[in-house]
């Protein structure tokens, strides 16, 4: 036994892993979009859910990666642990796929020279060069990951190759690898052990059985040596799995990983049960000492998995009871409570699939919009008439608030280095800035409702006239936080643009609304004891008007990238009169609204005139 044959064996596995590893990131990443979506389309149907999670394993090279996948979607609320049930079972039958390509390397040419194309010798090298073509060409959408694909499918093969021909040589030497080899066939505890061992530490069971096709080349594995080894992978595969899908995450879907590993004990017992009977009845004798190569072995994963999952689909409620006795529901606090869905979307296990992360992040962050902005309305009618409850209402709702902002900011902060596609990280970027702009709209409501709370200790109130006013403004405030959520919800760029015409009004508002307050308290219509509570919330008002321009930039700048590095051209292109469309909307507006507060309508100023400032 040389140590350089190790060194090869052991390089190639690396190769291997690594190639393993960049075509099922790459896959997960460009057909991420597509997943999330078929997945939310599952339906209570058992079957379909089968063969879902059938066809999406094979599409992402990883029955592990598929089950945490679905496992995040459980925990999020998007599928129910009923209806991932046929997604675990599928996910167990499409892993076997990468074993019927790797059996590629059964491909005898001799027959026919067009064959040589589909041998690894020569698939390899053209996935290698199509791959490195694709990343640095850029003549192709998304070519850097349809590249890492081929790249990755290229240097798994590579590493195959190494580590077959290190196999062999290591063979031909005898010694401790024929022992270890034939040991396999005589002691079937022994096999499976290994295949667990193996499975567990690699954390993949295509992995696994990718490198028992490798050995097969030594032309020393028989049916009776490998049976054992195979059933062995699904024990320790299913193991890290489940643990990978606790980390973190909620009963339903630590459910999951229990589920899949139930499935995968009882398919070890089927398995284990119908060789031992079919040898002992003589049905395996032709079989049982055959010298297998790599598409034997890939055959009998396949039908393995296939013949169990048929017979073991009528006990998936029995699992499914089963998991609920072994995990149960843990009380959770308010605010996990009431945003249990969304904050289950920020799950681990959608870290390497960045649709789904991104996806998560975004119902975090709608829900923190929604609940600042019923925050806001709750403030408007603390001014109009104090209620205690609804005050202490508005702070429980902000400390929910402050508690999504910090789940998300962190869930963003871990996704960042996962994300390859120019477009996730736009989304991304958007996200970044409005986390900061919705906590900081709650923190206006509460301020409102503090000056409202001030006020009612004080026994102080606003003249008729002045509250008329002030409804005014929450008018354009109601319409301006209308678009917000639109142009976030859908991405809408109309609604964006159509903020900021109304942002300058609500400035302008306010500097009349302080001007008429004024002459009220000269003819004494009006406390001067309000004066400072009157102030603040005209401060307040052009606060929220600001955040909501923000939000609205940042939707802008997303749908157009180029802008990013000159937001501030785009204000002043908008606000020296440069824009017709912003010209037309901003005097719509203004005549609107002033004509709805009390008094002579004063003449809407130029809107080529510098805006009123938006912070105090």
């Amino acid at each position: 036994m040389d140590i350089f044959d190790g060194i090869s064996l052991l390089g190639g596995l690396a190769m291997f892993l690594y190639g393993m590893r960049l075509m099922g990131d790459s896959l997960k990443e460009s057909s991420s979009g597509a997943l999330k979506l078929a997945m939310e389309k599952v339906t209570n149907n058992p079957f379909k859910a089968f063969l879902l999670g059938i066809f999406v394993t094979a599409l992402i090279q990883s029955s592990t990666a598929m089950i945490v996948i679905t496992a995040g979607l459980v925990g999020a609320g998007i599928l129910t642990l009923h209806q991932a049930l046929g997604i675990i079972v599928g996910a167990n039958v499409g892993t076997t796929v990468t074993g019927q390509i790797i059996r590629l390397l059964d491909i005898d040419s001799s027959g026919a020279a067009w064959l040589r194309f589909f041998q690894p010798s020569t698939l390899a090298p053209l996935a290698l060069i199509l791959g490195m073509l694709l990343i640095m060409g850029h003549f192709v959408k998304n070519g850097k990951s349809i590249g890492s694909i081929a790249v990755g499918f290229g240097i798994l093969f590579s590493g195959l190759m190494n580590m077959t021909g290190a196999v062999h040589n290591l063979t031909q030497s005898g010694g401790a690898v024929e022992q270890l080899l034939s040991g396999l066939g005589d002691n079937p505890v022994l096999g499976y052990l290994t295949g667990a061992g193996v499975a567990f530490m690699l954390q993949s069971s295509s992995v696994t059985v990718g490198i028992l096709q490798a050995f097969s080349a030594s032309g020393m594995l028989t049916f009776k040596a490998i049976y054992a080894v195979i059933v062995g992978i699904y024990l320790g595969d299913c193991v890290t799995t489940a643990i990978v899908v606790s980390i973190g995450a909620k009963p339903e879907a630590r459910r999951v990983g229990v589920v899949n590993i139930l499935f995968n004990l009882s398919e070890t017992v089927l398995v284990l049960l119908g060789v031992t009977v079919a040898h002992r009845l003589g049905l395996l004798d032709d079989l049982w000492d055959r010298t297998v190569n790599s598409g034997m072995i890939a055959n009998t994963n396949t039908i393995f998995n296939l013949s169990c999952s048929i017979c073991l689909f009528p006990m998936l409620n029995v699992y499914e009871k089963l998991s609920r006795r072994i995990v149960k529901d843990e009380p959770a606090p308010a605010v996990e409570e009431k945003y249990r869905e969304e904050l289950g979307g920020l799950n681990p296990g959608f870290l390497n699939t960045p649709a789904l992360a991104l996806n998560g992040c975004y119902q975090v962050l709608l829900a923190m919009l929604r609940a600042s902005r019923g925050n806001i309305e709750k403030s408007f009618l603390l001014l109009e008439r104090y209620d205690e409850a609804l005050y202490r209402e508005i702070l429980a709702e902000e400390e929910n608030v402050d508690h999504l902002t910090d789940c998300c900011s962190r869930y963003m902060v871990e996704l960042l280095p996962h994300l390859r596609l120019e477009q996730h990280v736009a989304i991304l970027n958007q996200y970044y800035k409005v986390t900061a702009e919705f906590e900081r709209l709650g923190d206006h409501a509460v301020s409102i409702a503090d000056i409202a709370a001030g006020m009612a200790q004080n026994g102080t109130s606003f003249s008729p006239a002045a509250v008329e006013e002030l409804h005014v403004v929450e008018g354009a405030l109601r319409e301006i936080l209308e678009l917000t959520e639109k142009s976030f919800r859908s991405c809408d760029e109309t609604a964006a643009r159509s903020i900021e015409p109304l942002v300058q009004l609500v400035g302008e508002l306010a500097t009349t609304l302080r001007r008429n307050h004024l002459r009220r308290l000269s003819l004494g219509l009006c406390s001067i004891v309000a004066d400072s509570s009157y102030s603040n919330l005209g401060v307040e008002f052009r606060r929220i008007a600001a955040v909501c321009s923000n939000v609205g930039v940042a939707t802008v700048v997303r749908l157009h990238p180029e802008l990013a590095d000159h937001e501030h051209l785009y204000f002043e292109s908008l606000h020296n009169g440069h824009d017709a469309a912003f010209n037309a909307a901003y005097e719509a507006a203004h005549a609107r609204y002033f004509k709805e507060l009390s008094g002579p309508e004063p003449a809407a100023p130029p809107a080529a005139l510098p805006p009123e400032p938006q912070q105090a």
